[in-house]
């Protein structure tokens, strides 16, 4: 079944979610007595990021929607910054780090995009 109308059609969330499976891959390489640490982090963080957008979108308000984005941008940097433990750990190469990166800022720039769409809805329906 297509839904035509849910978070799955988010670009932010498609991009989000891009961003979990590759931290998904990357957390194969760690080692095995990082599983309940880093691992367990990075991935909780990565998974955070989508679920507060699709949570966020369930709301249908926007000021609890806008919340939701905040603290998916959060996750985003708490993912960005054990992404750091992980190079400087040497679990992951300098190539892996950039290709995290990029799917950082295109997730940071759509999230941010989306939360200046949702704040502008909200303030039209303020005026009606």
């Amino acid at each position: 079944m297509e839904y035509k109308r849910g978070f799955e059609n988010l670009e932010v969330w498609k991009v989000g979610r891009e961003l979990r499976i590759f931290i998904s891959g990357l957390c194969k390489k760690f080692p095995k007595h990082e599983i309940y640490g880093l691992v367990q982090q990075i991935k909780n963080s990565s998974r955070s990021v989508t679920a507060n957008i699709a949570e966020g979108y369930g709301r249908f308000h926007y000021q609890e929607n806008m919340q939701f984005c905040r603290q998916s941008r959060g996750s985003l940097e708490e993912t960005k910054d054990h992404a750091y433990t992980a190079l400087d750990e040497n679990y992951i190469s300098k190539e892996e780090f950039d290709a995290f990166l990029e799917k950082y800022e295109k997730c940071l720039k759509l999230l941010n995009g989306y939360l200046s769409y949702i704040k502008t809805e909200k303030e039209k329906q303020s005026i009606l």
